[in-house]
């Protein structure tokens, strides 16, 4: 392959990089003013945040279709071909975590009323504790730190555990008082696209690792998200 060919293919994959990092730093600042917006119930920052869901539609299709050109011009194999084929898989994570941002910003409308502290302050935890998660995920995937990303992988079972506390707390709270339960099934949504945005940077550790290593992880994924086997156990006194 000649030099020329080599530069103009190594211009191809750093604009992909360049337009992930751009991809990246905005649905990072998607995911802040949502959970902003959710806790201040700032419904102007709530549309922004739905409004902005756009550029991040767009980034994604830019990246695809220059993910898409670059393989045709160039025909890369191995590592190359891997490079470019996760670029694409990132996209893809970080356009549903921008809809998952979106999603939760736009529960801001339906909080009218004040929460209890205790509530909206778990909510919001699981919220820093996803930022966390996808700045680490991102910082991984810019340096193609396998071993950074190994970390993230196994940190969400962390986010798992949050999720499932918050879940049950919120049930008790709707099954106490009735007048709770829309409220509470707002906030149920909004934990649970946190805990979502969890497993797509989990995704994403996963290609980093098949980025640098051709092959993916031996291990099971961690998962301690159990929700959907929880049942629900009336107060009420049985009849006589």
């Amino acid at each position: 392959m000649s030099d020329h060919i080599v530069r103009s293919y190594d211009e191809d994959l750093n604009s992909l990089k360049t337009m992930l990092a751009q991809m990246g730093g905005l649905v990072e600042q998607q995911l802040d003013d949502a959970i902003d917006a959710l806790s201040r119930r700032d419904t102007a920052l709530a549309d922004r945040v739905i409004q902005n869901d756009e550029k991040v539609d767009a980034l994604e299709h830019q990246i695809e279709e220059k993910a898409i050109l670059t393989i045709a011009k160039r025909q890369p194999v191995a590592r190359d071909l891997r490079e470019i084929m996760v670029a694409i898989r990132v996209s893809s994570d970080l356009e549903r975590i921008g809809d998952l941002a979106k999603n939760t910003a736009k529960r801001t409308h339906a909080m009218s009323e004040a929460l209890p502290r205790k509530l909206m302050t778990g909510v919001i935890r699981m919220g820093r504790l996803a930022q966390e998660e996808l700045k680490n995920i991102l910082d991984a995937y810019a340096r193609t730190d396998a071993v950074k990303a190994l970390d993230v992988w196994r940190a969400d079972e962390d986010l798992d555990a949050l999720y499932n506390s918050i879940f049950r707390e919120l049930l008790t709270y709707m099954m106490e008082d009735p007048r709770n339960i829309s409220l509470c099934t707002h906030l149920l949504f909004g934990a649970k696209n946190m805990e979502r945005i969890g497993d797509h940077a989990t995704n994403i550790a996963e290609n980093i690792h098949y980025l640098v290593h051709g092959k993916p992880l031996a291990e099971g994924r961690p998962k301690r998200d159990n929700t959907s086997m929880y049942r629900l156990e009336s107060n009420l006194p049985a009849e006589d």
